[in-house]
């Protein structure tokens, strides 16, 4: 081999170790990416469990809520059911010592 073949043996190594350095630098790039992306879904992950709990204890609230509502709409007589005279003696029967105001008593005043 003369000195001429000898350089462009080297010149091509040189170029493929440029490639190869520049194709190593690419491939860390992406891992660290993927890195990001995995840590990332966790955290993202994460955060649906999170609010998963809080809808899970919002909806057992409202479902007290409701349970309460309707034990106290049991309580009441029904509208449909009652007329007013029953309503009245309902209230006083649960506060004698409050009178109920009617109309008569407003058109005094």
């Amino acid at each position: 081999m003369n000195r001429r073949d000898l350089i462009e043996i080297i010149y091509q190594l040189q170029q493929t170790e440029e490639k190869l350095n520049k194709e190593i630098e690419d491939l860390r790039a992406e891992l660290a990416d993927r890195r990001i992306r995995i840590s990332e879904s966790g955290s993202v992950a994460e955060a649906a469990l999170s609010l998963n709990h809080v809808f899970e204890a919002a909806q057992a609230a409202c479902d007290e809520y409701i349970n309460e509502m309707k034990a106290r709409a049991g309580e009441l007589p029904a509208a449909g059911n009652t007329s007013a005279p029953q309503v009245i003696r309902a209230a006083r029967q649960a506060d004698p010592g409050q009178q109920p105001e009617t109309r008569n008593d407003e058109q005094k005043n």
